[in-house]
């Protein structure tokens, strides 16, 4: 009886530990974005060797009264993965250890070229963390997103009405594009092989289109977005920058591509955008064909991590925008629905795949 209750008790406290965990984890993401306020992944980059603890100290910007704290952050975010411990010393009597990066906190640094920097800072920004304390709010009323509780207005008019805003969360998306780009035109140059002309749909301030102009010069390239987005773009040769609304008309192409687009959206404005697509690679005679980079909802056995992140941005398409993350089925519901006849699944992003989309 006593090894019945003992086995209970342990799995209470285990219970106790999880629940803790979940209403703690902001931690991390707060204490990693007070990190890149401070600079220190930069710090410690452009020291060119381990740092210690003392040498971190004399560089940061932290008052005097707060640097007996600054080993708390670097001790969390060390036992989170972004930095690594080794023995600066050799004298047993003084251990003193040295701080290095790992490959996500040079993801972090400001001068690296495929950095997610300005992407944390935007989805760490009370603009964006405010709506999730309006959660239970909305699901009591007719509001369409806890953004529209928590800022009386969508996330795409916020952004229209807000340019300091504007500008943050379009390099914000400029980040992402960088590094999926690069893997897209390393592994899949064969999906724009053919094409004569592409309209890069959402496409913001054209850092997708520049990448693939450079790639691939014979490819005429038009970023098409909403005109606040591209107000400050000049058209100069290629890529090309137009404004206009994805709802309403998308220029024609060869290739229409849609980076991250469709999951900000419900299943009826999807099948508006794709119908639109459609008409845009099927004017004046042309087959053409869509180009998605979206995720691709799975349960992969024994990568609880990746599921948990596809998780995680479904929760973010509920709390800002109207959109979700869809599995296959639900991706090829949409498709079918649009007028299309098939696709290809090409799942080489990590969590996100790459979609091709043929009438």
């Amino acid at each position: 009886m006593n090894l019945v209750n003992g086995e209970h008790d342990s799995k209470l406290l285990q219970a106790q530990a999880h629940v803790w965990n979940h209403i703690f984890s902001f931690i991390n993401s707060m204490s990693l974005k007070c990190a890149i306020q401070l600079c220190i992944p930069d710090v410690i980059h452009n020291h060119g060797k381990p740092m210690t603890l003392t040498q971190l100290l004399t560089v940061l910007p932290v008052h005097p009264s707060k640097i007996i704290f600054v080993h708390r952050l670097m001790r969390i975010l060390t036992h989170s993965g972004f930095f690594t411990l080794t023995k600066a010393s050799e004298n047993d009597e003084e251990e003193e250890y040295a701080y290095t990066l790992t490959t996500s906190s040079q993801l972090l640094l400001e001068d690296n070229p495929l950095s997610v920097k300005p992407f944390l800072m935007a989805m760490l920004d009370p603009v964006l963390t405010t709506p999730w304390n309006h959660l239970y709010t909305w699901f009591q009323n007719g509001d369409s997103t806890p953004f529209d509780v928590a800022h009386g207005m969508k996330l795409w008019a916020y952004i229209g009405h807000e340019p300091k805003f504007n500008h943050f969360f379009n390099e914000a998306m400029a980040s992402d594009a960088r590094l999926v780009t690069s893997v897209v035109i390393d592994k899949c140059e064969h999906v724009f092989k053919g094409l004569k002309s592409l309209i890069d749909v959402g496409g913001g301030t054209g850092t997708v289109a520049k990448a693939i102009v450079k790639a691939f010069p014979y490819l005429e390239c038009t970023v098409f977005d909403l005109p606040h987005v591209i107000s400050s773009m000049q058209s100069h040769g290629n890529p090309k920058y137009v404004g206009g609304n994805m709802f309403d008309v998308i220029p024609s192409a060869d290739a229409v591509l849609l980076k991250w687009i469709l999951h900000d959206w419900n299943d009826e404005e999807c099948v508006k955008i794709l119908k639109k697509c459609k008409e845009a690679i099927t004017s004046n005679g042309k087959m053409g064909k869509v180009i998605i980079i979206d995720m691709l909802l799975e349960k992969k056995e024994g990568d609880d991590k990746s599921t948990e992140t596809q998780l995680f941005f479904d929760m973010v398409m509920m709390t800002l925008v109207t959109g979700k993350e869809r599995d296959e089925k639900e991706w090829a519901k949409l498709f079918f629905k649009a007028g299309f006849t098939h696709y290809k699944i090409n799942p080489i992003l990590g969590l996100r795949s790459l979609i091709e989309l043929y009438p």
